[in-house]
């Protein structure tokens, strides 16, 4: 009786941890998606904030909010280029890892831009802007190479998979076509049968046998002198 109790003991124990964790997972992953939202959203809004500031504000203000509304969109496009190829392909993993690098200057660069929105000298923000314009022009040169590279390299795997697909897809035509033929081969018609004028020619003939003679009687014998003559036949 103590077994039985201890086993179900250790089971509703087990059963409690399980869904302990199976909760923990779920909490988990529900707040990471929320957080995947918050962040794109918030990204949004700030990319429409960063546009509308380019467009209505005049001078080096605007080109400022221009700077990093092109930085941000730069190496956005290629982190999600770099992520969508294959994870088991080494020169993507190298790709990545130098991304990564480039992205370190991509924050240090955006947050620099970002405190500079609000900078209300105009001759501070005036004499940094060539400056800050070439850091934006080479991180985003660096970004765009990356991506289209990336880009370069996925197309070319597809148009190999589609190479050997379109070969793949002739052999088995090819096939196919074989055996039709060969189908329409063993199911050709059977020949028409000869007209009667060349069944006739075709059929066999024997050689017709003499028509027996017709059995006559047989001649009379003649008599010689030399013979008897026949002895009546006696009656008694």
């Amino acid at each position: 009786m103590e077994a039985v109790i201890t086993v179900f003991a250790v089971l509703f124990v087990l059963l409690v941890a399980l869904g302990t964790y199976a909760t923990v997972k779920a909490v988990t992953a529900a707040k990471r998606g929320v957080d995947r939202t918050i962040a794109q959203g918030r990204r949004t809004v700030e990319d429409h904030t960063l546009r509308a500031k380019s467009l209505t504000r005049p001078g080096p203000a605007g080109e400022i909010a221009q700077l990093r509304l092109t930085l941000r969109t730069s190496m956005r496009a290629t982190q999600d280029a770099l992520h969508a190829g294959p994870a088991e392909d080494a020169s993507l993993k190298e790709s990545l890892g130098l991304f990564e690098r480039l992205s370190v200057h991509g924050r240090e660069l955006d947050v620099v831009l970002k405190h500079l929105e609000s900078e209300p000298d105009r001759a501070t923000l005036t004499a940094r802007l060539p400056e800050l314009r070439t850091r934006t022009e080479r991180i985003t040169a660096s970004a765009d190479s990356l991506r289209w590279a990336a880009r370069d390299r996925a197309s070319r795997f597809a148009e190999d998979d589609l190479d050997a697909l379109s070969s793949q897809i002739d052999i088995e035509a090819g096939a196919l076509r074989h055996w039709t033929n060969a189908t329409a081969q063993s199911t050709a018609p059977w020949p028409e049968a000869p007209g009667t004028d060349e069944a006739a020619a075709r059929r066999q003939t024997w050689p017709r046998e003499p028509e027996a003679q017709a059995i006559t009687p047989p001649a009379a014998r003649p008599a010689y002198p030399w013979q008897k003559k026949p002895r009546p036949e006696s009656t008694t």
